[in-house]
């Protein structure tokens, strides 16, 4: 290398080590365990997000953070989730986490976001894999709960899908199907009590539901009224973004309100 090409290179060279610093997620130093609530994020696109993100959905938090695709705990800005990237968005996840933050300032919130689109709840069983994604929802999303739980505790499964299961061939087969989820999940996770959060699907004009959309309403329903530790939470008056599958960005923060009102109403009165 020619010396007067060196004091250039050496520039680039510092230049591109400062861009990957930049790029690199800001990680933080975690609570004692007890101290480390976490939750578990599951389902389809709608658990997922695809809200507009807007500058508000961008001011982090130092006390709800969320483990990223890499297993880090970083501070949680939409999109949390990584299913389909470019079109993943604003959730419900940051909101709930943000609304049970705010009722103790000694806790911090950790979300688990495992979420994939497009998902019928088939796919979450071991073993499953999902084309369109390339991954395997409940293998992939099991590791990562396992691993979270080495750094806090689980104090919650929150649940939002069903859309794709809204045709004759799976309706039918729904209830069944979550309540296989539901045992196994409280048992690879240890979690007998844990409270599981289950979310109603949209309500959108333009896409009335038919006897199958309501067979899963219906056994979303049925499942949170005849099981313990369980609830269903409301979509009522909550709008879609445009494309009467999604919840707009508003809705979704909404709903994380009303799962944080649910989770908060299941916890014993002090």
């Amino acid at each position: 290398m020619s010396l007067r090409f060196a004091p250039l290179s050496l520039l680039l060279l510092f230049s591109l080590s400062l861009l990957v610093v930049a790029a690199e997620p800001e990680t933080v130093k975690l609570p004692p365990k007890e101290k480390f609530q976490l939750f578990l994020l599951v389902g389809q696109s709608n658990m997922a997000g695809r809200g507009k993100v807007e500058a508000q959905d961008k001011e982090a938090n130092p006390r709800v953070l969320t483990l990223n695709k890499k297993g880090e705990w970083t501070p949680a800005v939409d999109p949390i989730h990584f299913d389909k990237p470019g079109i993943t968005g604003v959730g419900l996840g940051r909101t709930f986490g943000l609304e049970i933050a705010k009722t103790d300032p000694e806790i911090t919130i950790g979300l688990i976001p495992c979420a994939v689109g497009g998902t019928s709840i088939e796919r979450w069983v071991p073993g499953a894999y999902d084309p369109a994604t390339k991954t395997h929802p409940y293998d992939d999303m099991l590791p990562r709960a396992k691993q979270a739980l080495e750094a806090g505790t689980l104090c919650g499964i929150l649940w939002h899908q069903g859309e794709g299961d809204a045709n004759p061939a799976r309706s039918k087969a729904y209830e069944k199907n979550l309540t296989e989820l539901v045992e196994r999940l409280r048992k690879e996770l240890n979690a007998p009590e844990v409270p599981f959060i289950i979310g109603q699907l949209g309500q959108f004009p333009g896409r009335e539901w038919n006897e199958n959309t309501h067979a899963v309403d219906d056994a979303q329903r049925h499942y949170a009224e005849t099981h313990p530790h369980a609830a269903f939470v409301s979509s009522d008056d909550l709008k879609d973004k445009g494309d009467s599958v999604h919840f707009d960005a508003a809705s979704y923060r909404e709903l994380g309100r009303r799962y944080a009102k649910a989770y908060l109403e299941m916890l014993p009165q002090k």
